[in-house]
């Protein structure tokens, strides 16, 4: 089949008014080649199912069950905690001998947090560390899952998951044309430990037919533009790090010398510390429930894949990763009663084009989260249509027919369109329904028509 058409779509719906098949039929995809769809009054009587059990890529739609799986194992309460150790306390003025910051991978962790620590130490009166200070983590983990689209590795929105987490691994830059000629030139903003060169130019009068930029990964942190960019208005980077541990050493390096404090030794990677330790400084993170309110309010993969990589710690106890977090998370699930038979999970943020989930997988865990008042934060936290999140501003979700009555979860990568949520009446969930979409064509023209998940959800909206 040409690839520019929709390959499937799958549709699971559950809900409490009946919509008759052949209404359903009308306004489904034409160029679908395979389409699941499901129906259920609120009894969960099924009065169509068509095709809901087939696999499907569910992207961003993963991380509804990540938050199943989080709120389960971790608790409410769970937060992150970075711990300034030292085997000697601070007498005098000074720790003789070394300090170790553990990082835990606090995916809200920031520089700022760093400064607020030794912001502690300097209120203890610490004035000279004689030793080295040692940054505690895993410094060559898996960073990102298997099935990570090579194209996206350099984008913050798939930054690299590590113990070792800065400002989201992630920095901000700027591409500036040059007045005298076309070459442009890359502006980092604030003083980041990180490099770039420009190769790109401009194409001021717009006529290059093809301009494109792509952006070389480097070791070390540096990375390369080159290039063509069209027009002459300066352009927002934001890019992801190659090297974690590279950074977060840079970073402290930083750090250390705009503090009081003298380190008479330098800023190491380890992978541990002494058995016997005092804490001497600590930071925490927000609770679970702020970090599961932000990773579904702006689809956040950094926390998704931090709190998976922690699923793997919390299960097995060995260091976490992508495939003891994947498994941790399977059998988390499992045993709250979702049937995850065939289900592939590779990560907790859906970016993996490996992960599989059908349409009856991702309805079971809004079932488990609707029927069951320890979930109410996941339900809390959900995009609202023509409101908040990523459904503030998708088209077709301001309508009045969808407005503030629709709480969803999205889920979008190339040729993947896909929604699971809530529909609402007033403060009561009437229904609840999940739309998959894969192999949808980038090129497809832009219709006037609404889109299959809009029209879809108009009609359940209106019963």
């Amino acid at each position: 089949m040409n690839l520019r058409k929709i390959l499937a779509s799958a549709i699971l719906l559950t809900f409490s008014s009946n919509v008759a098949a052949n209404d359903i039929k009308l306004i489904l995809p034409d160029t679908s080649a395979l389409t699941a769809i499901k129906y259920s009054n609120h009894q969960n009587s099924t009065k169509l199912d068509q095709n809901s059990d087939k696999m499907f890529i569910p992207a961003s739609t993963m991380k509804l069950l990540t938050a199943i799986a989080a709120t389960a194992s971790l608790g409410d309460q769970f937060k992150y905690q970075t711990k300034v150790l030292a085997k000697t306390p601070i007498e005098n003025g000074k720790i003789d001998g070394d300090v170790y910051i553990l990082f835990s991978g606090d995916p809200t962790l920031t520089s700022l947090d760093i400064e607020s620590l030794f912001a502690q130490l300097q209120q203890q009166g610490l004035a000279l560390i004689t030793g080295n200070i040692y940054l505690v983590g895993e410094e060559y983990e898996l960073q990102h899952a298997p099935g990570r689209v090579w194209d996206d590795l350099g984008i913050c929105y798939s930054a690299p998951v590590s113990s070792f987490i800065i400002n989201e691994n992630c920095f901000k830059a700027e591409f500036v044309p040059r007045l005298a000629d076309d070459a442009g030139e890359v502006k980092i903003v604030g003083s980041e430990p990180v490099s770039i060169e420009s190769r790109a130019v401009f194409d001021k009068s717009l006529q290059q037919p093809i301009c494109d930029l792509t952006l070389a990964r480097l070791e070390n942190n540096h990375f390369r533009l080159d290039g063509c960019y069209p027009g002459s208005k300066p352009l927002k980077l934001n890019i992801a790090i190659t090297d974690p541990a590279r950074f977060a050493k840079d970073k402290l390096t930083q750090i250390v010398k705009n503090t009081k404090i003298v380190l008479r030794g330098q800023v190491l990677i380890a992978s541990q510390f002494p058995a016997y330790s005092l804490s001497v400084a600590e930071h925490q993170s927000e609770p679970l429930t702020d970090l599961i309110a932000t990773m579904l309010l702006k689809s956040d993969n950094l926390i998704a894949d931090s709190l998976l990589k922690r699923l793997g710690q919390q299960v097995y106890g060995a260091p976490g990763t992508f495939a003891s977090g994947s498994a941790a998370m399977k059998l988390i699930l499992t045993q709250q009663g979702i049937d995850l038979s065939n289900a592939h999970i590779v990560d907790g943020s859906g970016l993996s084009r490996y992960n599989l989930l059908s349409a009856n997988q991702i309805a079971e865990g809004l079932a488990l989260v609707r029927d069951n008042p320890a979930y109410t934060n996941i339900i809390n936290s959900l995009p609202v249509a023509g409101e908040s999140g990523t459904l503030k501003y998708r088209k077709g979700y301001a309508n009045v027919s969808l407005k503030g009555k629709v709480l969803a979860k999205t889920g979008s990568m190339l040729g993947v369109s896909n929604m699971a949520g809530f529909i609402k009446n007033g403060d009561k969930i009437t229904a609840t329904f999940v739309v998959l979409q894969n192999g949808v064509s980038p090129e497809k023209e832009p219709s006037a028509k609404p889109s299959f998940d809009v029209s879809i959800l108009q009609q359940l909206t209106e019963q």
